[in-house]
C-alpha cells in the first residue's frame, strides 16, 4: 500500500533470465503490494528467476508480444482490485526507486496517467543508447504532441503508472489484435489524452547496457512502425 493505493508493479519479460531477477528485487517492498512478471514465452529461466526474486509470474506459453503481455497483466490487476499499475522494463533499464515519482501525482489526485521522461530536467539516460533510438525517442513525442495538441517530451518510454479505474471507460479498447506488440502503450497514451484524462510527465532515469550485452529486442523498422501506427490510425480515425 502506498498512500492508500494498492499498487501492482508489472514487468513484461521475454528471455530476460540474466536481468529479470535484479529488476524484481530492486522494487521497494514498501511501495508495491505485488510484483507481476508476464513471461512472454521465454525459452530460458525467466519465469523461475522472477519467482525466486519474489514476483508472481504468469507464463503465456509462447511469444505473443509485449502489448498482449501488458493487456494480460492489466486484466489481472483490475480483476484483483489494484488501484494503480506501474509498468517497468523487465530488462532492468528502469530505476525502481523512482516509482514514487510516478505514483505521487496519482495519489494526490492530480493525474491519471504518469509517464517517466528521460528528457525532463532531472531525468537522464545512461549507457550505450543507440543513435536511431535517440532520434526516434525525440521525433515520436513531437509527432504525438502535434496530433494530440499537448506538449510531450516522452511517448515511447514504458516506465509509467496508470489509475486502473480509467480502463473501465468503454472508449478505451485494449482488446485489439493490432495492439499485441509495441503499440499498446502508445494507443493508451493517445486515447487518455484525447479523452481528457489527466496526464503528467516526471523525470526518470533510463539505463542502456553496452550493445555487446544486448539492450533491446525491438527491430528498428518493424518495431518503430508498431509504435507509430497508433498515432497514424487514431489521428486519421482509422481505428478507435
Amino acid at each position: 500500500m502506498y498512500q492508500n493505493l494498492r499498487v501492482i508493479v508489472i514487468a513484461p519479460a521475454y528471455n530476460e533470465s540474466a536481468k529479470i531477477g535484479l529488476a524484481v528485487s530492486r522494487v521497494p517492498k514498501t511501495i508495491a503490494d505485488e510484483v507481476l512478471v508476464i513471461d512472454d514465452g521465454s525459452a530460458d529461466n525467466t519465469a523461475t528467476t522472477a519467482q525466486a526474486a519474489g514476483a508472481k509470474v504468469i507464463s503465456l506459453g509462447y511469444l505473443h508480444g509485449v502489448g498482449y503481455a501488458l493487456r494480460t497483466a492489466l486484466s489481472y490487476a483490475r480483476a484483483n482490485k489494484f488501484d494503480v499499475a506501474v509498468i517497468m522494463a523487465g530488462n532492468n533499464k528502469d530505476e525502481p526507486r523512482e516509482i514514487p515519482r510516478l505514483l505521487d501525482p496519482i495519489a494526490a489526485d492530480e493525474a491519471d496517467l504518469v509517464i517517466g521522461s528521460r528528457y525532463l530536467e532531472g531525468g537522464s539516460y545512461g549507457g550505450d543508447m543507440p543513435l536511431y533510438r535517440k532520434l526516434a525517442t525525440r521525433l515520436h513525442p513531437r509527432l504525438l504532441s502535434f496530433t494530440c495538441r499537448k506538449e510531450l517530451t516522452e511517448s515511447t518510454n514504458g516506465f509509467r503508472a496508470i489509475r486502473l479505474s480509467c480502463l473501465d471507460d468503454s472508449r478505451i479498447n485494449l482488446n485489439q489484435k493490432w495492439l499485441d506488440t509495441y503499440g499498446l502503450e502508445i494507443y493508451l497514451l493517445y486515447k487518455m489524452i484525447a479523452l481528457g484524462y489527466r496526464h503528467r510527465e516526471v523525470p526518470c532515469t533510463k539505463i542502456y547496457p553496452p550493445r555487446r550485452v544486448g539492450n533491446t529486442k525491438m527491430k528498428p523498422v518493424v518495431g518503430w512502425w508498431d509504435m507509430l501506427r497508433p498515432v497514424v490510425f487514431l489521428s486519421l480515425g482509422l481505428k478507435s
